[in-house]
């Protein structure tokens, strides 16, 4: 496993610092940093039949649905890792929902099934990982609510404390739940997302260790749902992989899951990346159409799809490298198309909370309007549970109470 160094983002600069450095971003040209994988000399055969025989294992490590990929992980010892068992999740058919979107082979993979009912876990169980690697007894993120949730079951389990900052009355009941029962301290900011991460990031007390998605670790533990699915699919990849957009930490964790696997030879060819954003929250799409040199921040992001209410994406460079790579689409959605499609996929038996339900309406508009044939192999992501934000099933059900 490795990496021992962080390598700047930006290709252009390749400036590398050790990887207990506590910054983010590149001390040179400010870009963000990530994580540099050294997976040895294993062939791409032998990584595939090593991770599949690693499915029939109890060891610690074998047992998480990330750690079993852990050539492509940060070194550490197994007792030293910090894991709820997560990323295990199936790849289930659409039936109705491919009705819908008129798709004739159509996935889902619901990351909304880990630990905590969202895809944070992935990241937190190695980013929690290597904060108490590094000694830290406080962590901290800004969170419209999973990742507050995620970080302090993993905070909790690690012996740290767990500091969530939140906008007020911009995070679901349920998730803010999750978050005070795994022992959370909650500051409450004015503001939305946007507000609450500066808030965050003013912090000046050095003992914090920050795990926004901003944190290259986090990315590393996202980046294995692409690993995860390529094994399920016998290495054979879609043509498509589709997922929600808000502050893009998991849109710059696919697309390096990508050209990681590609390098590898365990990805040919390489699938399309498709983003979609809810229409109230589309700096990416406004940033692409611009021509992508300068982030288009939305001042006031709107939607009811709380978990991608962010104006600001941090990770919107990384982003950006993955549609070039892949040669993806970026597009967005009004909140009646989310609801229209996130009840559809309740009716499909599988359920998501609001930002999750983008994939399934974007995938429709996508088809419709033939930038996406029919015939093609899709595979959506969903981010979180159904059982996230019940209030907008209730409202959408017409039940204004909770009995």
């Amino acid at each position: 496993m490795s990496p021992s160094v962080l390598r700047c983002s930006e290709a252009g600069c390749g400036t590398e610092v050790p990887r207990d450095y506590r910054g983010y971003s590149c001390p040179v040209c400010g870009n963000l940093l990530q994580a540099v994988p050294n997976p040895g000399r294993l062939s791409a055969e032998e990584l595939k039949q090593l991770w599949r025989e690693r499915r029939t294992s109890n060891a610690l490590l074998d047992t998480s649905g990330v750690w079993r990929f852990r050539e492509y992980l940060p070194e550490c010892q197994a007792d030293e890792v910090v894991t709820l068992a997560e990323g295990n999740i199936p790849l289930l058919a659409g039936i109705k929902t491919a009705v819908y979107a008129g798709a004739r082979d159509l996935w889902f993979k619901h990351l909304g099934w880990n630990p905590t009912g969202s895809f944070k876990d992935l990241g937190m169980t190695v980013a929690v990982t290597e904060a108490r690697r590094q000694g830290a007894e406080i962590v901290a993120c800004a969170s419209t609510g999973n990742t507050a949730a995620s970080m302090a079951a993993y905070a909790s389990r690690a012996n740290l404390r767990a500091r969530v900052y939140l906008p007020k009355g911009g995070a679901s009941m349920q998730k803010l739940a999750q978050a005070l029962d795994f022992g959370a301290e909650p500051h409450y900011v004015d503001g939305n997302f946007d507000d609450a991460l500066r808030v965050l990031m003013a912090e000046t007390d050095a003992g914090i260790y920050f795990l926004n998605s901003i944190n290259p670790f986090r990315i590393e533990g996202q980046k294995t749902a692409i690993f995860h699915l390529m094994d399920q699919l016998d290495w054979r990849p879609p043509d498509y992989i589709v997922l929600p957009g808000g502050n893009l930490g998991n849109s710059a964790a696919f697309g390096k899951a990508i050209e990681e696997l590609a390098a590898a030879g365990l990805m040919n060819p390489v699938p399309r990346l498709v983003i979609v954003q809810a229409r109230g929250s589309n700096a990416l799409v406004r940033t692409v159409e611009s021509g992508g040199s300068e982030l288009q921040v939305v001042t006031d992001p709107q939607t009811m799809a709380t978990a991608i209410r962010i104006g600001n994406p941090r990770s919107w460079k990384k982003a950006i490298r993955a549609l070039r790579f892949t040669g993806g689409i970026v597009m967005d959605v009004d909140d009646d198309e989310i609801m229209a499609a996130k009840q559809v996929l309740g009716r499909d038996g599988i359920g998501s909370e609001p930002a999750s339900a983008t994939t399934l309406a974007g995938i429709r508009h996508l088809i419709a309007d033939g930038r996406i044939n029919p015939e093609a192999r899709i595979v959506a992501f969903l981010t979180g549970h159904a059982l996230k934000d019940t209030d907008s099933i209730l409202k959408a059900a017409g039940r204004s109470d909770a009995a």
